[in-house]
């Protein structure tokens, strides 16, 4: 009798997936397979742990990185838009290896006119092109911007050999520097500054014809190091254009040469504001920092209009120090207005700065140091404390670049001051996404040459949240919308690209160079997942913390994609590798439907399948303990008299067990249902995603289930939920909220809505 007790009780177990088992085993019964589960660990994607990172995602005991500190001068000719710089470099070797030469990136070299850059992608003649980059690319001579190399010399004059292998400089070192030993050696150089308004360049100058100035924006000036690190030894990749930098942290001393009547800011402290600063200028600086609700001008309008003039033939030297910084840019003109306010973080005032020339009023005056202090305020609440003593923001047509403390930002008025919500939204967004970039990757300083979405992706995710704060903090600005029009970050905003062409995806895990969508790939997609952890997978609390103490562990240090990975489950406890392995290593997509709801009454009688499963095993009822029997609403057992009744009405075993096992109070508390559902669940998506349904009852209550994303972990195509419920069940609706960034929506409800108008009508339907 236990035998047979056994028999019935497993195949009551297994009945609900046997049809997915056996096609699981025709599939295969040919050979053996190795793990598909998506929910496997990724120890086979994941490097081994050791002593430089460590299993948790922490840095490991004997974790080292290099330091470059840069002593500079550098001139600028504005007759000529060229730049002039000489530059020694300390470099210390703080890892267990002994180096022969050493790489310094040339990133100007990607505009020299040798450049095979231009030369990489292929590609036909388009319908149609814009005239501006019509133009360009077919009617007009290359523009020479590389670095041109006066010399390389050690720290007694001599010059040291190198090679330039296209952005990339070596430098053959006499004698191997020896571990934790430095270096010191000294670059001239000098190169013709770009427009930046054609073909985007990253920095450069834009042209103002009206009145013959430049507005300049100056970054990759400077030969800079290249990483070395336990990685993948020196980041010596090539500048191509679309993958960025990778920089070691070092302390920088540079002394900028300009006109006189420029003004000029830029990453780190200045040194001698009492001889560039006017003594009105100072004094309105003082005030600045202590001004906490406001910005307070400390170059206007009507000054910068004045200045735009002059033309002196004079020269001024501003010097700037800064320390622990990755990399340095500056922005100087005649033309700008300065304004700055204090912002208190923690136990420090920091100030937010911003740079714009009159075209950029009055939407910049408004809003860009608002929104300066706004993003370091949110990010710092994120993270941690701001640690610099500034944050700039520059204006700059169609530009959108950061670098410690300072970063340019689009954002321009038509020519009578007037913008649009669009013009407004878009400025505000790229400042909050640009100066957050101190945080991701100016100090947690990831590679960005090979992994962007580490710093694109998790600021994108950081200036969602920003965004949405900032109706919070000025709601005026925001008025009428009920919220900020955040151009990426919600679920919704990702779909079409993932249900885009598959020839034109790229996961996640690409490097820059070798995806077709760079901003969707990046930006949306990883700022997307991120927002879905945060909010659907892990929760606000569980997500803060991991990625606060991802934050914390890597700031001013070089993670790795793994690194993020591993400190996320390390801090929560959470196992994600199924959300990794989908999210970020595959083009996979989500998409979760109902596919069946089928009703069941309970009997006191075997159905027919129960009788076919007998017969095959030569069993009776009297060979059988007592059974509850469940017939689908749908089957030849069906019989109407029993369907809605409660289960100790229409199976006589049931009230047995009850009256012989359960004492009277015990049967009181019993809640019977009334009706039975089997809901099947599919997944024509790749991506496992928690199960979000909302289940709607006969008298308009509803009731939402959160099944967690371990319930494919057994099927990956199919899973079945008995439901015992006292009401009928009249509607179900998967991911009601629009969570999970599901493709298609049209298999999202029961009973099914044919198209996608129908199912919004239906979810508006059961939402009221």
């Amino acid at each position: 009798m236990k035998k047979i007790t056994y028999v019935i009780s497993s195949f009551l177990m297994l009945f609900a997936t046997v049809a997915a088992a056996q096609e699981q085993e025709a599939a295969t019964r040919e050979g053996g397979h190795t793990n598909q589960s998506k929910f496997r660990q990724l120890y086979q994607e994941f490097s081994t742990p050791n002593n430089y990172r460590s299993a948790s995602g922490a840095p490991g005991p004997d974790y080292y990185q290099q330091q470059a500190d840069y002593k500079m001068d550098i001139t600028l000719d504005d007759k000529n838009a060229r730049l002039y710089g000489e530059e020694t470099i300390t470099y210390t070797n703080n890892s267990p290896d002994v180096l022969e030469f050493l790489w310094v990136q040339l990133d100007q070299n990607v505009r020299s006119k040798d450049s095979k850059s231009p030369l990489r992608d292929g590609g036909g003649v388009p319908l149609a092109a814009p005239t501006g980059s019509f133009v360009s690319s077919y009617m007009t001579e290359a523009f020479d911007g590389g670095f041109n190399i006066e010399f390389v010399k050690d720290a007694n004059g001599n010059p040291l050999p190198y090679t330039i292998n296209q952005t990339m400089m070596r430098i053959d070192l006499p004698q191997p520097l020896a571990s934790k030993s430095q270096v010191s050696f000294s670059i001239k150089w000098w190169y013709n500054i770009p427009d930046h308004t054609v073909n985007r360049a990253r920095s450069g100058y834009e042209y103002f014809p009206k009145d013959g100035n430049r507005a300049y924006v100056i970054a990759q000036f400077f030969p800079r190091m290249a990483v070395y690190n336990d990685v993948e030894g020196w980041q010596n990749h090539q500048f191509w254009g679309s993958g960025e930098f990778a920089l070691p942290f070092g302390d920088y001393e540079v002394n900028i040469t300009v006109p006189a009547d420029h003004i000029l800011d830029g990453t780190g402290v200045l040194q001698n504001r009492k001889e560039v600063y006017s003594r009105e200028m100072m004094k309105r600086y003082k005030e600045a920092q202590n001004s906490y609700d406001k910005p307070v001008i400390i170059v206007s309008q009507e000054e910068a209009e004045a200045a735009e003039k002059g033309f002196s033939e004079k020269t001024k030297t501003w010097k700037l120090k800064a320390e622990n910084v990755r990399d340095f840019g500056f922005a100087t003109s005649r033309k700008f207005i300065w304004d700055m306010q204090a912002v208190k973080l923690g136990d420090r005032t920091v100030m937010a700065v911003s740079m714009y020339p009159k075209e950029g009023n009055p939407l910049w005056e408004e809003y860009s140091t608002k929104a300066v202090a706004h993003t370091l305020k949110s990010y710092s609440a994120h993270t941690f404390d701001y640690p610099y003593p500034k944050a700039i923001s520059v204006h700059a047509k169609n530009q959108g670049m950061e670098y410690p403390m300072i970063c340019w930002n689009y954002g321009r008025p038509q020519e009578d001051g007037s913008y649009s919500d669009g013009v407004k939204y878009g400025m505000i967004s790229v400042i909050i996404h640009e100066v957050g970039h101190n945080f991701f990757p100016m100090i947690v300083n990831s590679d960005e040459r090979q992994w962007g979405w580490m710093d694109e992706g998790l600021d994108t995710f950081m200036q969602y949240m920003a965004e949405q704060e900032f109706g919070e903090a000025f709601p005026d600005a925001i008025a009428p919308l009920e919220a900020y029009p955040s151009r990426r970050g919600a679920p919704a905003k990702i779909v079409p690209y993932m249900a885009g062409d598959q020839s034109y995806l790229a996961p996640i895990m690409s490097n820059p160079e070798n995806v077709y969508q760079l901003g969707p790939n990046a930006y949306g997609k990883p700022a997307t997942a991120l927002n879905i952890l945060r909010e659907t997978v892990m929760g606000r609390e569980l997500f803060d913390h991991a990625f606060k103490t991802y934050a914390n562990r890597w700031k001013f240090k070089h993670p790795s994609p793994e690194d993020f990975f591993r400190t996320m489950e390390d801090a929560s406890a959470v196992d994600l590798d199924y959300f990794w392995r989908g999210w970020f290593y595959t083009t996979d997509y989500v998409d979760i439907g109902v596919k069946d709801v089928k009703k069941y009454y309970v009997s006191n009688e075997p159905t027919k399948q129960m009788k076919e499963y007998m017969a095959a095993r030569n069993l009776t009822e009297a060979d059988l303990p007592p059974l509850v029997y469940l017939a689908a609403e749908d089957s030849e057992d069906y019989n109407k008299d029993l369907k809605g009744k409660k289960p100790s009405e229409t199976s006589e075993t049931l009230q047995s067990f009850m009256m012989d096992n359960m004492t009277a109070e015990e049967r009181a508390a019993v809640k019977e249902p009334k009706f039975f559902y089997e809901v099947t669940f599919n997944k024509p998506g790749g991506i496992p995603m928690p199960l979000i349904v909302e289940y709607t009852y006969e008298d308009g209550t509803k009731e939402s289930i959160t099944y967690p994303a371990e319930i494919w972990r057994k099927n990956d195509v199919e899973v079945k939920r008995v439901l015992s419920t006292e009401k009928e069940i009249v509607g179900i609706v998967v991911d009601p909220k629009a969570e999970t960034a599901d493709i298609d929506t049209s298999n999202n409800s029961w009973p099914k809505a044919e198209t996608r108008s129908e199912f919004d009508a239906f979810k508006a339907q059961i939402k009221d």
